[in-house]
């Protein structure tokens, strides 16, 4: 199972947000860059790079600070936020992006995400399906939609969607332990799909019991940020 740690921007800095909520922002004094070198040198081979503002905005904005990740570490970079166009992509790709995740534009255009699938290949485009009570909301989290969570991913599933990240709002960022019985239920319902868990990872046990699910792979920050998961624990972890 694959552990991706998440790094969060906001110009350039290092931010978490409690469930996806903007007035709610804590910065941490590392620089992205910091972080992913840390992650880097105690065995993380990826990172999810997450630029708040282009969620927000509709357009990506953090461009710089995936480059001199992309550039300074080994790490694959799987970067997000507010990828709506072609253009978004080919950029983030450029600027060292190993793959990009795209969460509104497949609720809004869900032909131009699926011939994304289909052009970029499996390997290059994931999906975030984050949602709220089972309701997919999109927009960095700040725009509701009526569409349900399992309904959204089986369109895509049945286009060849691959890779998939999925976190339970009501979750994030409050650390008080994931979805269990959600990623059960969708592991069960979509067994060709790799899985990733996202929001609520408190420390190592959560990890290895989604590792027992069965899922491929998990995406933390904030208890790493808050001390509960340690870079020893990390290190140790992918031996």
């Amino acid at each position: 199972m694959l552990l991706v740690p998440s790094i969060s921007v906001i110009k350039g800095r290092t931010i978490r947000l409690m469930q996806g909520d903007y007035t709610k922002e804590k910065v941490y004094d590392m620089s992205p860059l910091d972080v992913a070198e840390q992650f880097a040198d105690n065995g993380i081979t990826r990172i999810h790079l997450i630029d708040l503002e282009g969620a927000k905005k509709g357009t990506p904005v953090n461009y710089p600070t995936l480059e001199m990740i992309a550039g300074h570490t080994n790490l694959k970079v799987n970067f997000a936020g507010g990828l709506h166009t072609d253009g978004d992509i080919l950029k983030a790709l450029e600027y060292g992006a190993e793959s990009i995740a795209a969460a509104t534009i497949a609720v809004y255009n869900k032909e131009l995400f699926a011939n994304w699938i289909m052009s970029y290949g499996r390997e290059k485009i994931s999906m975030s399906a984050d949602a709220l009570d089972g309701i997919i909301k999109v927009g960095g989290w700040q725009k509701d939609t009526k569409i349900p969570l399992e309904e959204h991913i089986e369109y895509f599933y049945d286009r060849g969607l691959k890779y998939l990240k999925t976190t339970d709002i009501s979750k994030d960022g409050v650390l008080e332990g994931p979805s269990f019985k959600l990623y059960e239920s969708l592991i069960k319902r979509f067994p060709e799909l790799s899985l990733f868990a996202s929001g609520g990872v408190r420390n190592m046990d959560d990890i290895k019991k989604l590792q027992d699910i069965g899922v491929y792979g998990v995406i933390f920050g904030k208890a790493f940020y808050e001390g509960q998961i340690t870079l020893q624990e990390l290190s140790d972890f992918n031996q």
